[in-house]
């Protein structure tokens, strides 16, 4: 399986968001070769074309996808009813991998998706173990009997409260969440804007 593997905190500062949820990932401009270089960059002027790849790249960051994955939720979203941007980011959201990080049992897309890879999260009582699986409304998202014992997710599930977003709603009696219905634009825990990505990906 094809993965992200640049550093992330590297990533963040190049695109100016905290694409990875790390508290630290855009604090590391502590010496002074780091803070000539943000301040080179703030001060550059950026083509038209520069800022839309730039949104295109925020948006593959936040959900942790590579060009592919990118050109194919793209094809799917221009079929859609809404707007297109609209309805890229709403697929993108519900893929299992992000809502098992934006329920907590992982800190990273990444752990999330390994979670998932591993067996370790069931989507309706039953296995999933596809990363880009697409969770409907009232799929409930939960762990395995064995994996609620697991420190490392526990600790996560009970101390993680980056996310609170009112289309999951979570049980941590049975450690599972439910998507209770779709997304809306401005829920979505992310700084991007889309309408440039679309712009770019329509040329």
């Amino acid at each position: 399986m094809a993965t992200r593997r640049e550093p992330r905190f590297k990533l963040c500062r190049h695109l100016g968001v905290n694409v990875c949820g790390h508290p630290k990932a855009l604090k590391r401009t502590d010496n002074k070769k780091n803070a000539a270089a943000a301040a080179a960059r703030t001060g550059q002027k950026v083509s038209q074309y520069g800022l839309q790849l730039m949104e295109k790249q925020k948006i593959k960051a936040y959900y942790g996808i590579l060009e592919r994955q990118f050109a194919r939720y793209f094809d799917l979203a221009k079929k859609s009813n809404e707007m297109t941007g609209v309805a890229l980011l709403k697929a993108l959201e519900c893929r299992l991998d992000n809502l098992v990080y934006r329920t907590g049992f992982a800190r990273s897309i990444r752990q999330a998706r390994q979670l998932v890879s591993h067996g370790h999260i069931l989507v309706n009582g039953n296995k999933v173990d596809i990363p880009s699986y697409g969770v409907k409304v009232d799929d409930v998202i939960s762990l395995k009997e064995k994996t609620r014992t697991n420190p490392l997710v526990e600790n996560n599930f009970n101390g993680f409260v980056s996310f609170n977003v009112p289309y999951l709603e979570k049980d941590k009696a049975q450690f599972s969440a439910k998507l209770i219905r779709e997304p809306m634009r401005e829920e979505l825990p992310i700084e991007v804007n889309e309408i440039l990505a679309v712009e770019l990906y329509s040329k």
